[in-house]
């Protein structure tokens, strides 16, 4: 699938810098970028580098020559072209730099890289194709909106706690509590509800002479601490985000009830008419 705006380009301009090259492009880098995670030969290291550093190359001149046939603001005027290009910039540094030059020594430029990856957003295009399309990021962009306030208090919840724990449990256990960044984090897996009753079961096999009112503290705070932030804030967000999902389907009827109201006050009205007259 090319790119609309090149379809009237050359043959040659078409083909390279279509949308189905792009990706394939795409497709390599990342696989060389995945391979080149892994302890690999020290000649396998160097494909791997040279086909990142022709893949970025590769983008230069993608953006150059849509910026020729477009000019920069009607380049700059396309959402995916702009980020395109700012990923591009993130990467001119290192296309400098030997083909072979460890990540280490990009420096600040080495999570560029790692941005190219974003270009994959571009399969998202694919969603116009899915029945429904519109009707799914209605209601998905409805949900979001609608969660936005459970998920703030839930953010004020797991600080609030998380600075609770922090006081009362960070000479017992620092790994969980030593700080409130580490507490918020050890709070938040709590309200997962996933596995929370490892945490103060650690904490009370870690502290062998600890007092039973102690013991009693820390099972209570996070049995508390699941109820409210687990059980109840996450079942309301789930809640929330489902309505909202789902409210496109009750439409249709919401609709014909309300053109069924209109037509019952419409007869009525007919009605008392004829008993009048």
């Amino acid at each position: 699938m090319h790119d609309p705006d090149l379809k009237e380009q050359p043959a040659l301009i078409r083909i390279g810098f279509g949308e189905a090259a792009v990706l394939i492009v795409i497709a390599i880098n990342v696989i060389a970028m995945f391979t080149g995670g892994f302890k690999i030969s020290a000649g396998a290291r160097n494909v791997v580098d040279w086909i990142d550093y022709i893949c970025m190359w590769y983008f230069v001149f993608e953006a150059v020559v849509k910026i020729r046939l477009f000019g920069f603001n009607g380049y700059w005027s396309r959402p995916w072209y702009r980020f395109d290009f700012l990923i591009v910039l993130a990467s001119i540094p290192r296309l400098f730099m030997p083909p072979t030059a460890a990540a280490a020594e990009a420096g600040a430029f080495a999570l560029a890289p790692l941005l190219r990856i974003g270009r994959f957003l571009r399969f998202m295009r694919l969603m116009r194709f899915v029945p429904d399309a519109p009707k799914l990021w209605r209601g998905t962009i409805r949900a979001m909106k609608a969660s936005i306030g459970v998920f703030v208090v839930l953010l004020v919840l797991n600080v609030i706690l998380a600075m609770g724990a922090n006081i009362l449990f960070a000479e017992l256990a620092p790994q969980y509590f030593g700080n409130p960044l580490t507490a918020s984090y050890t709070l938040f897996k709590v309200f997962t509800v996933e596995g929370w009753h490892e945490i103060p079961d650690a904490i009370v096999a870690g502290n062998p002479g600890i007092s039973d009112s102690q013991m009693t503290l820390v099972r209570g705070y996070f049995v508390a601490s699941v109820l409210i932030g687990g059980i109840l804030g996450l079942s309301l967000a789930n809640a929330i985000f489902v309505d909202e999902m789902t409210m496109d389907n009750n439409r249709e009827l919401e609709e014909q009830v309300a053109e069924l109201q209109n037509q019952i006050k419409e007869l009525r009205t007919e009605v008392l008419d004829a008993i009048k007259k």
